[in-house]
Formats: structure tokens, C-alpha cells, sequence
């Protein structure tokens, strides 16, 4: 569920580029995982999960890219 009470699932069409991108994303991660894991202590306080983290930041690097870069056209003549 998203914080507008609807599922991302449902709304996200089934051909978008980023549906693969997260199939390798999560793939990358889970065999990170156990890497990830040695580097925090089990003592203080429990941390945001570094998967978490990573995916934001991809998600940040994506929605960063100006369409027209993306698209392959310049944005100036």
C-alpha cells in the first residue's frame, strides 16, 4: 500500500521499464544481503536496511534524468 492508500502494483503498468530494473535491483541486493548484514553491530539501534536505502537512491538517479535525456533528444536546440 502507498500513503494514498492504493497499491503501487495496481497503478504501475505491467510493461514499465522500471518493473526490470527493480527484477535486478533485487536480485543485486539479495545476494548482498549477507555482506550487508556483517557490516552492523547487533547493539544500538536498529538501522534503516541498506536495500531500502540503495533503492531509493536508484530510484532517486532515475526520476533525476530529464525526459528528454532519457529519451534520447536534446533538450535545447
Amino acid at each position: 500500500m502507498t500513503m494514498r492508500g492504493d497499491d503501487a502494483e495496481q497503478r504501475i503498468r505491467a510493461d514499465h521499464p522500471l518493473r526490470v530494473i527493480r527484477a535486478i535491483a533485487n536480485a543485486a541486493l539479495k545476494s548482498l544481503s549477507g555482506e550487508f548484514q556483517k557490516l552492523y553491530s547487533p547493539l544500538g539501534r536498529e538501522s534503516i536496511p541498506p536495500e531500502r536505502l540503495m533503492r531509493a537512491l536508484l530510484l532517486q538517479a532515475f526520476y533525476s534524468i530529464r525526459f528528454g535525456a532519457a529519451a534520447g533528444r536534446a533538450d535545447r536546440p
